[in-house]
């Protein structure tokens, strides 16, 4: 089945995120949530991959709060990156993939890639290996944490598998590199029908196709075709385009004026990180990838090994990926109440980790969500 006649059949389908101050989202399902036990004492199985840097440390965070919130869970734990190849030989080995095959469902913290040498992105692997073609990333004010803006509230929805980052690079003659830019009528056509669809069912009023088609005119202008066309189909959707070199001063000038965002893979990579820093940084933004027949969900950040092993991480971006994975996995009071948690530490003002001006280590963080969920 196509995924334009996936969306027709209503399989644009998952749970909400109605919390004030909170982040609506409503998810690409998988093919159901994967369970395994009796009846009354069911319990999801999800692949989990700590990832290294201080993905362990927020990892183990995470795991803490869940479990106080009640939701039962089975991990199936299996690294990737060179952790995964000292031990398997495979920077993403079979069993992790297998796993995340069987499962549908997985959660990762940051994982390190290395910078103009090494191995390739294993976010990137892994998001070409599952097909997982639509990236989401909220980008919303928290209560009580002080930034420039208030307000915000922009859901940026980045298309996941081409573009430059398809990885096919060479070098014509030494000195001289040249890298593809791939853009297809196909994933173009795929991740308009998603922003679009999602826009509908969430009652977003306007969604801001960002471009270079100035200077791209192909490649950009294809994107552009695509996304007009399924425009069209979306009449009660106000609908604008905007150059990324604009769209980025706008941005830090008037934010409050994008609802959704859809762009191709690398001006989606700039653009969500930039957003990000509008509503206090990368260690507060969550983020989900969104295929068919998988998802993975993981926090905006990177792996940050200057501070790994300190306990000095924000773990709210992947507590914050976490509520949008239970949400998808239709736990969506379990949910709330992880995200209301959240909610309150920042509200009450004490409980700050490094990078927002404060001192509470990763775990006391944690320790502080625990006990608005408990109490």
């Amino acid at each position: 089945m196509t995924v334009a006649s996936r969306l027709d059949a209503g399989g644009f389908t998952g749970p909400d995120y109605p919390l004030a101050g909170a982040i609506p989202l409503n998810l690409m399902a998988s093919k159901g949530p994967t369970r395994s036990g009796e009846r009354g004492m069911m319990k999801h199985k999800i692949t989990l991959i700590p990832g290294d840097g201080i993905g362990p440390e927020v990892t183990a965070a995470t795991l803490k709060v869940i479990e106080a919130a009640g939701i039962e869970v089975e991990w199936e734990t299996i690294n990737a990156g060179a952790d995964a190849f000292e031990k398997h030989g495979q920077y993403l080995p079979d069993e992790l993939m297998d796993s995340i095959h069987r499962n549908r469902v997985a959660i990762k913290g940051p994982i390190s890639t290395p910078v103009g040498k090494g191995f390739s992105s294993i976010n990137v692997a892994l998001r070409k290996a599952l097909m997982l073609y639509a990236n989401f990333r909220p980008i919303k004010n928290l209560p009580g944490v002080k930034t420039r803006f208030e307000n915000v509230d922009i859901i940026v929805v980045r298309e996941n598998t081409e573009d430059l980052y398809s990885g096919l690079e060479h070098v014509v003659v030494p000195g001289v590199v040249e890298s593809l830019k791939i853009i297809t009528a196909e994933a173009s056509t795929r991740i308009a029908r998603f922003a679009f669809e999602y826009a509908r069912r969430h009652g977003r009023k306007k969604i801001t196709s960002i471009h270079k088609a100035n200077i791209m005119k192909l490649s950009d202008g294809l994107f552009l075709e695509c996304v007009r066309n399924v425009a069209h189909l979306y009449p009660e959707i106000a609908y604008e385009e905007m150059i990324v070199d604009n769209t980025c001063m706008q941005m830090v000038l008037d934010p409050q004026q994008f609802d959704v965002m859809l762009l191709e893979n690398l001006y989606g990579d700039i653009v969500s990180d930039l957003g990000a820093g509008l509503v206090g940084g990368l260690g507060l933004v969550p983020g989900a990838n969104l295929g068919e027949d998988c998802a993975i969900f993981e926090p905006a950040h990177g792996s940050a090994p200057k501070i790994a092993g300190k306990s000095m991480a924000n773990p709210t971006a992947m507590l914050l990926s976490a509520v949008l994975m239970f949400q998808h996995l239709g736990e969506s009071e379990k949910a709330s109440l992880i995200a209301s948690a959240v909610e309150k530490v920042y509200a009450h003002g004490k409980a700050r980790t490094p990078d927002l001006g404060g001192t509470t280590s990763t775990t006391q963080f944690a320790d502080a969500v625990v006990q608005h969920l408990v109490n």
